[in-house]
């Protein structure tokens, strides 16, 4: 879809039961909606009707010579949501999603009517000092694939013109396996934004408004993470009063999980009857 201003967001849309409630799934950093979510799709439209975009420098998400910003994504998310003529909607946020999830509830309230958030935090690094060794490698990396990137911007913008044009008179072939359609995904993000997606991520600090959350939200904690320990993901729930805590034996890629739909679909409908009131 095209967004005025902001540029073309490829978001895959699921349609659910009669008047089902739309589900808003924010995949994390690295991954594309497809990669994050497929194995949720089909259980959840069982039940609502499912929207999972690319996030900007990720898959097919908006590219731009812009800097990379969690904000941009929220707004980004808003902007489709109006396009679509969908919400409030139940909003999703899987890692780096998580915090998308908490900014569109913080610009754009009117958008969310619920969250549920996995494998995320309120403040996703460990300490303050190795936030900020975090960031500052991100942030150099970014800098040296945005001098590189500048130089190929035009060429692969001609590139890209002609890729959409044969698409337009071609069937487009899909990888034979899944590993292949992986290493396809993958391939389609951009570098220089994802060094700066991470810098983002090692910036995020909500604590000091996180508390005001208030609508119905479910915290997944994947108990065995490794990246996201368990404690901050508790920590952010305790401080959310509205939350419920799902817990589940998986790490940080419970998202390849087989029983990964079964524990997205609980949550939701969680959040979903309480939004409902019953």
């Amino acid at each position: 879809m095209t967004l005025a201003g902001r540029g073309e967001m490829f978001v895959r849309s699921l349609p659910g039961p009669r008047n089902s409630r739309p589900v808003v799934l924010l995949h994390g950093w690295i991954a594309s909606a497809g990669l994050n979510w497929f194995r949720a799709f089909e259980p959840l439209r069982q039940h609502f009707h499912v929207i999972a975009p690319d996030m900007r420098g990720h898959g097919r998400g908006i590219h731009s010579l812009r800097r990379f910003r969690l904000d941009d994504c929220a707004d980004d998310v808003a902007a489709l949501l109006d396009a679509m003529k969908l919400g409030p909607a139940l909003v999703v946020g899987y890692s780096m999603g998580g915090p998308v999830a908490q900014l569109l509830w913080r610009r754009h309230p009117e958008k969310v009517a619920g969250l549920v958030l996995m494998a995320t935090s309120a403040y996703p690094i460990r300490s303050d000092r190795s936030s900020t060794v975090f960031s500052r490698m991100m942030g150099g990396a970014a800098l040296a694939a945005r001098i590189s990137e500048i130089s190929t911007w035009f060429p692969r913008r001609i590139a890209r013109a002609v890729a959409r044009s044969r698409a337009r008179t071609s069937q487009p072939s899909r990888p034979e396996t899944l590993s292949r359609w992986a290493r396809s995904e993958m391939r389609r993000h951009s570098i220089r934004q994802l060094f700066e997606a991470g810098a983002e991520i090692g910036r995020y600090d909500a604590r000091e408004w996180i508390a005001s959350i208030d609508v119905p939200t479910a915290v997944v904690v994947t108990d065995r993470d490794r990246a996201m320990p368990a404690a901050f993901q508790l920590s952010m729930a305790e401080q959310i009063a509205t939350s419920t805590v799902h817990r589940v034996d998986h790490g940080h890629l419970s998202c390849v999980s087989d029983e990964f739909g079964r524990i997205i679909v609980d949550a939701c409908r969680d959040v979903d009857r309480r939004i409902a009131g019953t």
